[in-house]
């Protein structure tokens, strides 16, 4: 009894497979959510991307460099006179204007020099007009001839005399008045003083190597670069048209200060192939200071070129390569880039204008693979 009640379970099992086989392509077919889903996931292989378009627009021609600033003028201030400071005018590391008093010295010893020199000279003047008094009565006398005329000779003789001495006296004066100048020290040009070296009560003399203080002009000021040869041409021209313009800028600040080349050195160094050339800066704001070492960006002239989004250019071993869009597949296209202009690439061959090229998601994209162009977010 067990046994065959065990054969009519089998039966209905081996039934009911058999049925399910005959009916699979009815209850294996995709339902309508089924089908939207796989028309869904054949629809995501499609990798989302931004894009920008290739143009043809004018831009300048740089050349990057690093600079050296340098005062345009530099004075040490010196003493001309052996004396003593007796008064600084002037706070360290002041900017001073073109003439202003920065040190008073002692004069004490030259006025008196002076006070003994214009003495002299009113005793030696006092003698020549009595000696030109002398040589006048000589001179009338001799008509009458009731004096030699060894007489008038040695009046004359004591008259030229006397002259000379007195313009010997007049110079000597001149000169302490001028020694005397040397006393209060002006400023000779405008610009930044630096910290006094000597301070009141200090004695000066002229063979003194360390200057009372130093002077640097800081607006306008220079700036020295070096440019490769080959923009030697173009830099040329620029200089006699005169649009050869130069942006400089310290590292690590975003003030920038503009100006125009100068000077090109006359000789290109043969060890670098770099030729030396000087901008004036305005520097009003004074960002550039004497000595420091700057990023300068020389523009030389304009052309019109083709441009793309930097972000846009993918390296390889082969060389640099972008990804083109058309009828919704991306496209392996290789460039070469002449230079890089604020954030963009200058295309020199591979790329015609008008293109559409991919600018984000290059990393899932390969030659033929379908693309969805996405919109650019607000912000990024």
């Amino acid at each position: 009894m067990k046994t065959r009640s065990s054969i009519i379970v089998f039966c209905l099992v081996a039934a009911a497979g058999a049925a399910a086989y005959a009916t699979r392509s009815t209850w294996m077919a995709p339902t309508g959510a089924s089908k939207a889903q796989a028309q869904g996931q054949a629809k995501g292989r499609a990798i989302a991307v931004q894009v920008a378009d290739v143009v043809r627009k004018k831009v300048p021609v740089e050349v990057d460099a690093i600079g050296t600033v340098s005062p345009i003028a530099s004075v040490a201030l010196k003493a001309r006179v052996e004396t003593t400071i007796l008064k600084v005018h002037f706070e360290d590391g002041a900017r001073v204007k073109e003439g202003d008093v920065l040190f008073t010295l002692d004069a004490r010893q030259i006025d008196a020099q002076i006070a003994q020199a214009e003495a002299t000279l009113a005793r030696d003047r006092s003698q020549l007009a009595g000696a030109e008094r002398d040589l006048r009565r000589y001179s009338e006398l001799i008509v009458k001839g009731a004096t030699p005329q060894i007489n008038v000779d040695n009046a004359q003789t004591q008259r030229d005399i006397l002259r000379g001495t007195v313009r010997a006296n007049e110079s000597v004066l001149d000169n302490l008045k001028v020694q005397k100048t040397y006393t209060v020290i002006h400023a000779p040009i405008s610009g930044r003083i630096s910290a006094a070296n000597v301070k009141v009560g200090n004695f000066v003399r002229p063979a003194d190597t360390t200057p009372l203080a130093i002077i640097n002009q800081i607006a306008p000021i220079y700036v020295t670069f070096g440019v490769p040869q080959r923009v030697l041409p173009d830099l040329r021209d620029a200089l006699k048209s005169g649009v050869a313009s130069v942006v400089a800028s310290m590292p690590g600040s975003s003030r920038q200060e503009t100006g125009k080349v100068a000077m090109i050195e006359n000789t290109v160094d043969t060890a670098t192939g770099m030729v030396t050339a000087r901008a004036v800066m305005d520097n009003k704001s004074e960002t550039l200071w004497p000595g420091t070492l700057v990023t300068t960006k020389l523009s030389v002239r304009s052309e019109n070129a083709i441009v793309i989004p930097s972000v846009a250019v993918q390296r390889s071993q082969t060389g640099n390569f972008v990804f083109t869009v058309k009828d919704g597949k991306a496209t392996v296209q290789p460039v070469s880039v002449a230079r890089t202009f604020e954030g963009l690439s200058v295309i020199e061959k591979g790329l015609s204008g008008g293109e559409t090229v991919v600018t984000d998601g290059q990393m899932m994209l390969s030659n033929g693979t379908a693309v969805d162009i996405r919109e650019r977010r607000a912000g990024a």
